[in-house]
């Protein structure tokens, strides 16, 4: 290292010790390399939605009867209007009877009572080809009783919004 101190050049020696440190450094030249492409986001589907749980209506009938009083009428028409609200894709209409009377009438009673509730909805607006109608006779009470027993919640046609 040379120093000029007025007019006179000196020399002074500078002693380094080696202390062994390293440091690395790296560069890196990467001329006229193409740009990646940004990475494209993955979408994960959306959680399939959880079918809406079924909606079940009761509509009860009279000893022997397959006429709609005013009360089952609310029910249907309740059932009917929540159909379009939900967007149930199927309505099952489901007649039922109690133990009274021979298996084979109760049979054909609960198609009698499934019949006018489908009747009914179909009234309110419902599309036929929406309604599945199905008749059970005595084979799948509400209240379990023994042969020949009246009981009333048995005598019903259930309406499911599905």
């Amino acid at each position: 290292m040379s120093r000029s101190v007025t007019g006179a050049a000196t020399r002074t020696k500078v002693e380094v010790d080696n202390y062994n440190h390293s440091a690395f450094i790296g560069l890196r030249y990467a001329f006229n390399q193409p740009v990646p492409a940004a990475p494209v986001p993955v979408v994960a589907p959306a959680p399939a939605a959880a079918p809406a749980p079924a909606r079940t209506y009761l509509v009860f009938f009279d000893f022997d009867r397959a006429d709609l009083t005013d009360r089952a009428r609310q029910i249907i028409a309740e059932a009917a209007q929540n159909s379009s609200r939900v967007q149930a894709t199927r309505i099952e209409v489901a007649g039922h009877a109690d133990r009274s009377g021979s298996p084979q009438y109760n049979q054909r009673l609960s198609q009698r009572r499934a019949d006018a509730v489908a009747a009914e909805l179909v009234r309110l607006g419902v599309a036929r080809s929406a309604i599945t109608v199905q008749a059970f006779g005595e084979s799948r009470p509400l209240v379990p009783t023994a042969d020949g027993v009246r009981e009333p919640q048995n005598r019903r046609v259930e309406i499911v919004l599905r």
